[in-house]
């Protein structure tokens, strides 16, 4: 079977007249809030942006950082990180975390006023002594000194992706703490040689969510999805930019010929 992208997509399509619950994952949430006409040509029309490159480094590293906070998790303990930044937390267990965890399945809330079932696909579980679930999310990169806040205007999207999260945490009836965390781990790139391994600084970046976006968010992905017309470009989508570029060489070279 092929692996390259299929631009035409026949299933998953959303249509209004059809009365089952529809999935949409955090990440379609967070498309829609970038371009929502990009959002209503993939989910509505069956014409998704073409995908990225897989990051399979960043990949590695989330699945050791769990492997290693599961230990922690299993003895009861706190992180040595969780240590080192004098957190009230330590990782807890949940019967229901490696399916939160799990990519496409997530923690799932059925939205009933517009009967989208929203996904999102966690990385950690910590709880403070009030008994408060934490909301941890490991991020990894390689950049030039020290990661210690989310201050480019590109991580809104991390932000948003903590609160969405911690939105559905509270629909599933827990009890989260407004506080979230982001486990940032840097590649150290000064050093003499490679020597067959890749060192990071890791660092502990406190994040206070407000998820009150959440609820009008979803039901506007719904009204949208729910018109026969297709939204405006949106000048700022990269997409879009390409696709009117692209319509003004075809159609400048048709009336040539």
């Amino acid at each position: 079977m092929s692996e390259y992208y299929k631009a035409n997509r026949t299933k998953n399509l959303y249509d209004p007249k059809n009365d089952q619950a529809f999935k949409i994952s955090r990440s379609k949430l967070e498309n829609f809030m970038n371009c929502s006409r990009c959002f209503y040509i993939d989910r509505r029309l069956g014409v998704g942006t073409p995908p990225g490159f897989p990051f399979n480094l960043n990949s590695a590293v989330d699945t050791l950082l769990k492997k290693e906070f599961d230990i922690f998790r299993k003895e009861g303990k706190k992180h040595p990180l969780i240590e080192k930044y004098g957190v009230d937390a330590r990782p807890v267990s949940h019967e229901e975390l490696d399916k939160w965890r799990e990519n496409f399945v997530g923690i799932q809330y059925l939205h009933p006023e517009t009967n989208f079932l929203i996904t999102g696909a966690i990385d950690d579980l910590w709880i403070n002594s009030k008994g408060e679930y934490i909301v941890v999310d490991y991020k990894s990169t390689s950049k030039n000194g020290d990661i210690v806040a989310l201050d480019q205007a590109w991580q809104s999207g991390y932000k948003r992706q903590m609160e969405i999260y911690q939105w559905l945490l509270r629909k599933n009836g827990l009890k989260v703490s407004d506080t979230g965390y982001f486990v940032y781990c840097n590649g150290v790139t000064d050093c003499d040689k490679f020597d067959n391994k890749l060192d990071f600084e890791i660092s502990l970046i406190a994040y206070d969510g407000d998820d009150s976006w959440v609820e009008d968010t979803i039901i506007e992905a719904h009204k949208c999805l729910c018109s026969d017309k297709i939204p405006s470009a949106n000048p700022e989508c990269d997409y879009c930019n390409y696709v009117s570029a692209v319509s003004v060489i075809s159609n400048t070279n048709s009336t040539t010929k």
